[in-house]
C-alpha cells in the first residue's frame, strides 16, 4: 500500500509543479487557461500533500 500512496505522492507533485508552471506561464489575456492550470495545480499541491503526511506517519521513530 505504501508504495501506491508513494506514486501517487510522485505524480501529484509532478502536476503540482507542470501546472503550476503553465498557470504561471500563460498569457494574462487568457484567463480560462491560466485558472484550469492554477486549479489542476492546486490539486495537485492538496493531494501531494496529503499522501506526503500519509507516509510520513508511517515511519518508524528512534526512541
Amino acid at each position: 500500500m505504501n508504495k501506491l500512496i508513494a506514486l501517487i505522492c510522485v505524480i501529484s507533485w509532478s502536476g503540482f509543479w507542470a501546472f503550476g508552471y503553465l498557470a504561471l506561464s500563460a498569457d494574462i489575456q487568457d484567463q480560462t487557461q491560466m485558472v484550469t492550470a492554477g486549479f489542476l495545480a492546486f490539486a495537485g499541491f492538496l493531494t501531494g500533500m496529503f499522501t506526503y503526511m500519509r507516509l510520513s506517519r508511517d515511519i518508524p521513530t528512534n526512541s
